[in-house]
Protein backbone atom coordinates (compact mmCIF):
# COMPACT_ATOMS: atom_id res chain seq x y z
CA UNK A 1 0.00 0.00 0.00
CA UNK A 2 1.42 3.36 -1.04
CA UNK A 3 1.42 6.11 1.53
CA UNK A 4 0.75 9.36 -0.27
CA UNK A 5 2.45 12.60 0.60
CA UNK A 6 -0.73 14.41 -0.46
CA UNK A 7 -4.14 12.95 -1.13
CA UNK A 8 -7.43 14.71 -1.73
CA UNK A 9 -10.80 13.17 -2.43
CA UNK A 10 -13.67 15.34 -3.58
CA UNK A 11 -12.27 18.55 -2.08
CA UNK A 12 -14.60 21.50 -2.35
CA UNK A 13 -14.26 25.14 -1.37
CA UNK A 14 -16.87 27.85 -1.81
CA UNK A 15 -16.63 31.59 -1.33
CA UNK A 16 -20.26 32.63 -1.28
CA UNK A 17 -21.70 31.55 -4.63
CA UNK A 18 -18.27 31.05 -6.17
CA UNK A 19 -17.09 27.44 -6.32
CA UNK A 20 -13.31 27.69 -6.12
CA UNK A 21 -12.86 23.90 -5.92
CA UNK A 22 -15.36 21.29 -7.07
CA UNK A 23 -14.63 17.67 -6.26
CA UNK A 24 -10.83 17.82 -6.63
CA UNK A 25 -9.05 14.46 -6.45
CA UNK A 26 -5.26 14.49 -6.23
CA UNK A 27 -2.68 11.89 -5.27
CA UNK A 28 1.00 12.74 -4.88
CA UNK A 29 3.32 9.93 -3.89
CA UNK A 30 6.13 10.47 -1.41
CA UNK A 31 9.21 11.84 -3.16
CA UNK A 32 7.22 12.95 -6.19
CA UNK A 33 7.56 16.53 -7.41
CA UNK A 34 4.34 18.17 -8.49
CA UNK A 35 2.92 21.54 -9.38
CA UNK A 36 -0.48 23.06 -9.84
CA UNK A 37 -1.02 24.92 -13.08
CA UNK A 38 -4.10 26.94 -13.91
CA UNK A 39 -5.42 30.35 -14.78
CA UNK A 40 -6.18 33.06 -12.23
CA UNK A 41 -9.12 32.05 -10.11
CA UNK A 42 -8.84 28.34 -10.86
CA UNK A 43 -8.42 27.37 -7.19
CA UNK A 44 -4.68 26.71 -6.90
CA UNK A 45 -4.20 28.93 -3.85
CA UNK A 46 -7.40 27.65 -2.24
CA UNK A 47 -6.14 24.07 -2.57
CA UNK A 48 -2.73 24.94 -1.12
CA UNK A 49 -4.37 26.79 1.76
CA UNK A 50 -6.47 23.72 2.53
CA UNK A 51 -3.43 21.44 2.35
CA UNK A 52 -1.49 23.73 4.67
CA UNK A 53 -4.41 23.92 7.13
CA UNK A 54 -4.99 27.64 6.67
CA UNK A 55 -8.60 27.20 5.55
CA UNK A 56 -11.09 24.39 6.00
CA UNK A 57 -12.54 22.54 3.02
CA UNK A 58 -16.30 22.77 2.54
CA UNK A 59 -16.45 19.18 1.39
CA UNK A 60 -14.32 16.14 0.70
CA UNK A 61 -11.21 15.06 2.55
CA UNK A 62 -7.48 15.66 2.34
CA UNK A 63 -4.36 14.30 3.97
CA UNK A 64 -0.79 15.54 4.04
CA UNK A 65 1.86 13.08 5.16
CA UNK A 66 -0.96 10.74 6.14
CA UNK A 67 -2.50 13.33 8.50
CA UNK A 68 -6.03 14.67 8.02
CA UNK A 69 -6.05 18.41 7.30
CA UNK A 70 -9.00 19.02 9.61
CA UNK A 71 -8.59 16.72 12.59
CA UNK A 72 -4.77 16.47 12.62
CA UNK A 73 -3.84 20.01 11.58
CA UNK A 74 -1.35 20.40 14.47
CA UNK A 75 0.68 17.43 13.20
CA UNK A 76 0.70 18.85 9.67
CA UNK A 77 1.85 22.26 10.90
CA UNK A 78 4.86 20.58 12.52
CA UNK A 79 6.06 19.04 9.23
CA UNK A 80 5.29 21.65 6.57
CA UNK A 81 5.39 25.37 5.96
CA UNK A 82 3.64 27.66 3.52
CA UNK A 83 5.13 30.79 2.00
CA UNK A 84 2.64 32.78 -0.10
CA UNK A 85 3.85 34.61 -3.17
CA UNK A 86 3.55 37.90 -1.33
CA UNK A 87 4.33 38.31 2.33
CA UNK A 88 1.12 38.21 4.31
CA UNK A 89 2.36 40.63 6.94
CA UNK A 90 1.05 43.94 8.17
CA UNK A 91 4.10 46.14 7.65
CA UNK A 92 3.03 48.74 10.25
CA UNK A 93 2.52 46.17 13.02
CA UNK A 94 5.37 44.87 15.14
CA UNK A 95 6.59 41.29 14.90
CA UNK A 96 4.66 40.36 18.04
CA UNK A 97 1.53 42.23 16.90
CA UNK A 98 1.57 40.30 13.61
CA UNK A 99 1.85 37.01 15.50
CA UNK A 100 -0.96 37.93 17.87
CA UNK A 101 -3.19 39.13 15.03
CA UNK A 102 -2.80 35.98 12.94
CA UNK A 103 -3.27 33.76 15.99
CA UNK A 104 -6.57 35.57 16.58
CA UNK A 105 -7.58 34.98 12.95
CA UNK A 106 -7.15 31.26 13.62
CA UNK A 107 -9.08 31.54 16.90
CA UNK A 108 -6.07 30.75 19.06
CA UNK A 109 -3.17 32.46 20.84
CA UNK A 110 0.57 32.42 20.43
CA UNK A 111 0.89 30.90 23.89
CA UNK A 112 -1.56 28.10 23.09
CA UNK A 113 0.47 27.07 20.04
CA UNK A 114 3.93 28.07 21.22
CA UNK A 115 5.27 24.56 20.56
CA UNK A 116 4.43 25.00 16.85
CA UNK A 117 6.43 28.23 16.47
CA UNK A 118 9.12 27.92 19.14
CA UNK A 119 12.03 27.22 16.77
CA UNK A 120 11.33 30.31 14.68
CA UNK A 121 10.17 32.51 17.56
CA UNK A 122 13.51 32.22 19.38
CA UNK A 123 15.09 33.82 16.28
CA UNK A 124 12.42 36.52 16.00
CA UNK A 125 11.96 37.32 19.70
CA UNK A 126 14.81 39.87 19.91
CA UNK A 127 12.94 41.84 17.21
CA UNK A 128 9.48 41.46 18.79
CA UNK A 129 8.82 45.19 18.98
CA UNK A 130 10.26 46.00 15.53
CA UNK A 131 7.80 46.84 12.78
CA UNK A 132 7.52 44.06 10.20
CA UNK A 133 8.27 46.55 7.41
CA UNK A 134 11.71 47.19 8.95
CA UNK A 135 12.76 43.53 8.93
CA UNK A 136 15.17 42.01 6.42
CA UNK A 137 13.73 39.79 3.70
CA UNK A 138 14.79 36.63 5.51
CA UNK A 139 13.27 37.76 8.79
CA UNK A 140 10.03 38.63 6.96
CA UNK A 141 9.99 35.08 5.57
CA UNK A 142 10.42 33.63 9.05
CA UNK A 143 7.65 35.81 10.44
CA UNK A 144 5.30 35.02 7.56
Amino acid sequence: MTRFAVKTEGIEKHYGKVHALKGVDLMVEQGEIFGLIGSDGSGKTSLFRILTTLVLPDGGSATVGGFDVVSEYRKIRKIIGYMPGRFSLYQDLSVRENLDFFATVFNTTVEENYDLIKEIWVQLEPFGSRRAGALSGGMKQKLA
